[in-house]
């Protein structure tokens, strides 16, 4: 457990079967957020729970982990599935400037093609490249922004592995 973690992927996503129950592993992860040398907070509730950094150390670029329950009643398993990421208020931030430079470079090429095709000037098309640098420079930001919260990210999943009293993969 002492060797860091990597997470390739810009939203990891971990998949676990485990013995225990829907509601011990909420009372296991209850348990670890009320403990006082604990590494997160967070909130556990009937198939779901939600684990961030502690308050004191989030910033903007703090991920969380959001946790689903599914109970497989013939195998007598629980489906533990996990999502790391950024809150929600951020990815939909950047979904929306990505949508939007996207939209404008789909409108510009629209109206610019359009003027270039009856011979008139097509100055315009000049903004195409430069809304794509804005795109680029807009995915190394939050590429920049998941480095900086990547050791918050490997200890969140060192809570759940502390709360399932077991190593998880990512995928």
């Amino acid at each position: 457990m002492s060797e860091p973690i990597e997470f390739k992927r810009i939203r990891p996503r971990i998949y676990i079967e485990t013995p225990l129950t829907p509601e011990e592993v909420n009372r296991r992860i209850r348990q670890q957020l009320r403990d006082e040398g604990r590494l997160c907070s967070g909130e556990s509730t009937k198939g779901y729970a939600t684990i961030c950094p502690p308050e004191e150390e989030q910033h903007f670029w703090s991920p969380q982990l959001t946790i689903t329950l599914d109970t497989d009643d013939e195998e007598e398993k629980t489906r533990i599935r996990g999502l790391y990421g950024p809150k929600p208020s951020v990815w939909t931030m950047f979904v929306f400037f990505y949508a939007a430079i996207g939209f404008a470079i789909m409108i510009i090429s629209m109206i610019g093609l359009s003027y270039w095709s009856l011979g008139k000037p097509a100055t315009l098309l000049w903004l195409v490249p430069v809304l794509l640098l804005v795109f680029l420079s807009l995915y190394l930001v939050a590429y920049f922004g998941q480095r900086l919260g990547h050791k918050q990210m490997t200890n969140l999943h060192r809570f759940l592995e502390r709360c399932l009293e077991k190593e998880i993969d990512h995928y």
